[in-house]
């Protein structure tokens, strides 16, 4: 297997950030509009109450996810996101040499 330069590691990672900002940032400009939206609807009708259930829902999913992920990428989740296919590979190549 050949390993990447310490360059083509920095080039891939800033890559990554760059889609992750180009994908993120109009999924975030989507879900500020319609919280905002949710929130203008609590406030300004009667009937809007309906809407907190779902907002303190979607919070605190949204919050779950994130926390997850950033505990993933912190503790090298996603460093070698190749070696797990090789892996399964192996270990079916030894099972097949046991069985």
């Amino acid at each position: 297997m050949i390993e990447a330069t310490a360059a083509e590691k920095r080039r891939s990672r800033w890559m990554a950030v760059l889609f992750a900002v180009v994908l993120l940032t109009p999924c975030l400009y989507g879900f500020a509009t319609k919280f905002y939206e949710l929130i203008l609807v609590y406030q300004g009708e009667s009937d809007g109450a309906f809407a907190v259930a779902p907002i303190v829902n979607y919070l605190l999913a949204s919050g779950g996810f994130l926390f997850m992920f950033g505990w993933a990428a912190a503790n090298g989740m996603f460093a070698d996101i190749e070696r797990p296919k090789y892996r399964i590979l192996e270990t079916e190549q030894q099972l097949d040499a046991q069985g």
